[in-house]
């Protein structure tokens, strides 16, 4: 009866967990065995079941003043009220069981050999049970102190997580603009100049910009979709410039499933588009070379456009923030190279890890 009781929940909690639970029976019926086995002591059954009650009443004791009362004096600690509740409930642990054998058979309960049961019980139960009540405390307050630094290393890494992801959608915001802004001044170019290309020129800007806008907003894409992309955009500029662009795209099979940081690609084409053929007379080609080989991606995007001295380090606003994109995006594990090529030109290059992306 005294272990329905302890088990029984107030308002959805345990009054004792399972595994004090466990460990109060268990030390209960140690000391219950090894009294039945004194001479002239009471049958084990009667020692055991005594000792059981008395272990699960102090146990009961020690964890209901773990929570109450929810404020202590500041110069109590709980640890000294929990000692304390352990040796004040030996007693009455010991004496319940008694009281039950008093009703049940009041001259066996007064009986010599049960009298000097309870006194052992009661002297082994002041004795110890205050030193095993220490020794909970001592491991109740490891067990908190792992859980504490658990949850402050999970809560660090949680904080640490958004943060890369708020810097990460921040500088995938400052992408958009930037792109946005230098597609739109091309076809400005268009209609400023009269051209008879420019109304085609803005319809299949309008198609693309419905397809790829919403991607910008991804965490993350795939390369293929980056390449259906820079496949779009290099179309929409030849059509632009038709006598003076020239591209070609050469992809392995394997890299169209592979995951991408969005506006990756974009971006570097973008690049040679406007730094290296806009700028030149006789316009240039674009060839763009994606190959997987031992677990990293390799990209090259190539042109022979003005190359980079007519414009300083060709690190515009697009180039560099996708360098610090790729840093977020790969934990660092990740290269973007430019290289000026002679007579002129520019080659960027970029080697990732090949990761294939969610589904």
């Amino acid at each position: 009866m005294a272990a329905t009781a302890i088990s029984a929940k107030s308002n959805g909690i345990a009054l004792l967990p399972w595994q004090r639970l466990l460990f109060a029976t268990a030390v209960g019926a140690s000391f219950g065995t090894g009294n039945g086995l004194v001479p002239m002591a009471p049958p084990i059954a009667v020692t055991v079941g005594h000792a059981v009650t008395a272990a699960l009443v102090v146990a009961l004791a020690f964890t209901l003043l773990e929570r109450r009362p929810p404020r202590l004096p500041p110069w109590l600690p709980r640890w000294i009220l929990q000692v304390v509740g352990v040796f004040l409930a030996v007693p009455i642990g010991v004496l319940l069981p008694h009281l039950l054998s008093m009703a049940i058979d009041i001259h066996a309960a007064h009986a010599p050999p049960q009298m000097t049961g309870l006194a052992i019980l009661i002297g082994e139960g002041l004795l110890f049970g205050p030193w095993i009540a220490l020794g909970a405390v001592v491991r109740q307050r490891e067990v908190f102190a792992r859980e504490q630094a658990l949850a402050f290393e999970l809560e660090r890494s949680e904080l640490a997580r958004r943060a890369l992801d708020a810097r990460f959608r921040l500088l995938q915001a400052q992408v958009e603009p930037h792109f946005l802004f230098n597609t739109l001044a091309n076809v400005q170019a268009l209609v400023d100049g009269g051209s008879p290309r420019a109304s085609k020129v803005l319809g299949n800007l309008i198609a693309y910009l419905r397809a790829a806008v919403p991607r910008m907003r991804d965490r993350s894409t795939t390369l293929g979709q980056e390449l259906d992309l820079v496949r779009a955009y290099l179309e929409l500029m030849q059509m632009r410039m038709p006598d003076r662009l020239v591209f070609r795209l050469n992809v392995g099979a394997s890299a169209d499933t592979l995951e991408c940081p969005p506006m990756t690609l974009l971006t570097l084409v973008e690049n040679s588009v406007r730094h290296g053929i806009d700028p030149s007379e006789e316009g240039g080609n674009i060839e763009v070379d994606v190959a997987v080989r031992a677990g990293r991606c390799g990209v090259r995007v190539t042109d022979n456009g003005v190359g980079l001295a007519t414009h300083g380090s060709g690190l515009g606003t697009g180039l560099a923030t996708l360098r610090e994109r790729l840093q977020l995006a790969f934990d660092g594990d990740v290269q973007l190279r430019l290289t000026e090529i002679e007579p002129h030109g520019v080659r960027a290059e970029l080697d990732f890890p090949a990761r294939q992306a969610a589904q």
